[in-house]
């Protein structure tokens, strides 16, 4: 039990603490001393302890934030943009020539301020990114106060913000640098998915996320016709394709794997 004061005690109905796992908590209190929860107690243990701001909650289940662990921030502001058809239609006649069109760096600024206000509201607290300026959505993260992993997006062709790979790892790697002590921020690699990097490119991002102890996340076997063509043109499933690659392993975050 701590004796100094604390700066804030949040007093809800019931508590959901990481340790012990599978454990729901009533009329218990948390107590904040600067950026840091100094304590956990039943209610009239805490309220023992000086403190200026008490918030009563009642009525309320308090948890640990929620983790959104994969999505493409700034796409909030093309929600409902022909969001009812296959991927690659969607993909090949509508989102790609929409972010030809429209994506800039003042999208990515105001759709990604808009996606962490909407993440923050509804409880979550870490969310990870794969979208285009990476260094933008790292800006609007930084001043914000939420917690990311973001990915630095590479496709085989030109992006909004990277004209091939070869530029989008070079800026990649510069986040690296400029962010690597950043207590709320961490970078990693986006290959997009193994339709749209060639074994070249996954070759350098294996290599750098090794030497860098990077994560890499990667949508992997999103539609059956994703499977089909790397059967057709490789004559594997891209999973297969990756583990041969050397991408599979602890640090690679396959994301949709339906």
């Amino acid at each position: 039990m701590p004796h100094s004061p604390l700066d804030c005690l949040l007093l809800p109905e019931w508590l959901v603490p990481v340790e012990p796992a599978g454990v729901v908590l009533k009329n218990y209190a948390i107590g904040l001393k600067g950026d840091r929860i100094a304590l956990i107690a039943p209610r009239e243990q805490a309220l023992k302890i000086p403190c200026a701001d008490i918030r009563e909650l009642p009525n309320t289940l308090l948890t640990p934030g929620f983790i959104n662990a994969h999505g493409h921030a700034a796409m909030t502001l093309f929600r409902g943009l022909a969001d009812d058809l296959p991927l690659h239609a969607w993909l090949n006649e509508h989102i790609w020539p929409a972010e030809a069109q429209w994506v800039d760096e003042a999208f990515i600024r105001d759709g990604t301020d808009l996606a962490i206000a909407e993440q923050l509201k509804n409880g979550i607290t870490c969310f990870s990114d794969m979208y285009f300026f990476p260094d933008i959505v790292c800006q609007q993260v930084h001043s914000s106060g939420i917690r990311a992993q973001i990915t630095v997006p590479m496709l085989d062709f030109p992006v909004p913000g990277a004209r091939n790979s070869a530029e989008a790892l070079r800026k990649g790697l510069q986040l690296f640098d400029d962010f690597k002590q950043h207590p709320r921020l961490s970078i990693g690699f986006g290959p997009h998915a193994p339709y749209t990097v060639n074994d070249q490119g996954l070759d350098n991002i294996v290599m750098l996320a090794a030497q860098l102890d990077a994560p890499i996340q990667m949508h992997v076997h999103e539609t059956a016709a994703e499977v089909q063509q790397s059967l057709d043109k490789y004559g594997e499933r891209p999973l297969a394709r990756l583990a041969r690659l050397g991408l599979l392993g602890p640090r690679f975050q396959a994301v949709h794997m339906t």
